[in-house]
């Protein structure tokens, strides 16, 4: 077909020769008219073809960037989150020492939670200060919402903090406003409830009511924690077991799952 058309187009400007470039040019315009509509027809495939490979790959460019940059905004985002976690826990920390829960002589050393118990019990965690920035063994450990535990293993970088939900944890407490004095000790199979066991006390304890630690003071005892330190808060207190056992349940004021950042209370006097 290309080579009749092209014979034709010959044989056109042939016969329109010495007419006039008038002449000439509609002849041309008359011949390759179709030879352009039908090269344009024939080649449509083979172009839309290449712009389809260059459509995708541009297309594939396109989405590694938005990709990328998802991923980028993703990891600021899941940073943010942190930072104004850690920023709530240095408010409530910040809150605690101004409440005056922290009695003078304490010196509080900021530390963040690096390793957790192995055990569903959560009984001790590990913290990035050790001697090298002044803690000792037993010194109170509390966060934002009280007390957490003490400090019972140091290195120069780090601590391990027994937790007061741990089996061997006893914490001498009293009951506010009522001023009823006792021993807090983890429940067994319960990690989240401690039971207050009453000291000879023939007052009445409710529901709500807050325990601090008591801070016990004598010659022969001492309590290894300051007093008034936010401990928890009684949640039972039934006057069966308040008559028969002389104890209550009470609930944690800190989350001992979910520990990120606490405080060392370093000095002091303890035994």
């Amino acid at each position: 077909m290309l080579a009749l058309l092209i014979v034709g187009s010959f044989a056109l400007l042939t016969l329109t020769y010495g007419q006039g470039s008038n002449s000439l040019q509609r002849g041309v315009t008359a011949v390759f008219t179709p030879v352009s509509s039908i090269l344009d027809r024939a080649l449509k495939p083979a172009r839309d073809l290449i712009n389809w490979v260059d459509e995708t790959f541009d297309a594939r460019g396109k989405n590694q960037r938005l990709e990328e940059e998802l991923e980028v905004e993703r990891k600021a985002a899941v940073g943010g989150k942190v930072a104004l976690a850690e920023n709530e826990e240095f408010r409530a920390l910040l809150k605690l020492d101004k409440s005056g829960a922290i009695p003078e002589g304490y010196d509080p050393v900021a530390a963040r939670v690096i390793g957790l118990s192995p055990t569903v019990w959560y009984s001790d965690v590990m913290i990035d200060v050790g001697s090298g920035d002044g803690v000792k063994l037993h010194d109170p450990v509390v966060n934002g919402e009280g007390l957490v535990g003490q400090v019972t293993a140091v290195t120069g970088g780090a601590s391990k903090v027994t937790l007061i939900t741990d089996h061997s944890s006893a914490v001498s407490v009293k009951v506010v406003p009522a001023g009823i004095q006792g021993i807090v000790k983890p429940t067994v199979g319960e990690p989240n409830t401690l039971v207050l066991n009453f000291l000879n006390s023939d007052k009445k304890v409710h529901k709500g009511q807050s325990v601090v630690t008591a801070g016990w003071r004598g010659e022969t005892i001492e309590s290894r924690f300051p007093p008034n330190i936010p401990v928890g808060e009684i949640t039972k207190a039934t006057i069966f077991e308040q008559e028969a056992q002389e104890r209550a349940n009470v609930r944690p004021y800190a989350d001992l799952r979910n520990i990120g950042t606490v405080q060392v209370l370093t000095g002091g006097s303890r035994k």
